[in-house]
């Protein structure tokens, strides 16, 4: 007969084994467990560190680089707003010359050469580049002030000026819009300070943000008219 007994100790050796095998799986596995949760934890730890590193970096980076633009975009709509008053005041001198020309034709002569200083005048006007040179904007001021009061003068004496409403008009705009120009330009130095400032204080953070712009200083028209 086949020995029962040395099966039954067989099999009890192989369950043992494959219990003990499964004990020692589970404390493996708990080990491991016990590893992996601890470096997850350290790792998303530093990652949101980096993250919120970075994060701060781009808030910055992109705060002042709306603050650049907003700059840009104030220095822009002044300036503008500036030379437009300006072209008006070029256009009422030219209506002005055209009013005189009607009413007064023996000054044909005289009306056509202020004409031709008026049309002088658009091509000598500085830029924001050109205003750098104290003696671009002093010669546009010197030729455009001698042309407003020679207009007016010629004008008022007029003898048809106390009876006619249009001549009476453009002289008064043309006289505003010449007042109104260094109150513009006060605005805008105001704003190009500002900027100047700002640059100063943030151009390496500019620059590290790829910004293709030049990030040079903008000319103030007080610095002009000091020197």
């Amino acid at each position: 007969m086949p020995d029962k007994s040395g099966k039954t100790r067989i099999t009890f050796s192989f369950i043992s084994t494959y219990f003990a095998r499964g004990a020692q799986t589970k404390i493996m596995r708990k080990f491991v467990a016990g590893l992996v949760v601890p470096f997850c934890a350290v790792l998303l730890m530093s990652c949101d560190e980096k993250k919120a590193n970075s994060d701060a970096t781009f808030t910055k980076a992109d705060s002042l680089t709306d603050r650049y633009l907003a700059f840009q975009d104030s220095m822009l709509q002044s300036w503008n707003v500036m030379i437009n008053d300006d072209n008006q005041k070029i256009k009422s001198m030219h209506n002005l010359l055209h009013e005189l020309l009607v009413i007064s034709t023996d000054e044909r002569d005289q009306i056509t050469k202020f004409e031709e200083q008026l049309d002088q005048l658009t091509r000598l006007r500085y830029t924001q580049k050109s205003m750098g040179n104290a003696d671009v904007v002093e010669e546009y001021d010197f030729a455009s002030t001698a042309l407003v009061r020679e207009l007016i003068s010629l004008a008022e004496t007029t003898p048809e000026f106390a009876n006619n409403p249009t001549l009476q008009k453009l002289v008064e705009d043309i006289r505003l819009a010449d007042e109104r120009v260094n109150n513009y330009r006060d605005d805008y130095d105001l704003i190009v300070l500002q900027y100047n400032e700002f640059l100063d204080e943030n151009k390496s953070y500019l620059l590290e943000a790829n910004r293709n712009d030049s990030l040079e200083k903008r000319y103030l028209f007080q610095m002009v008219s000091v020197e």
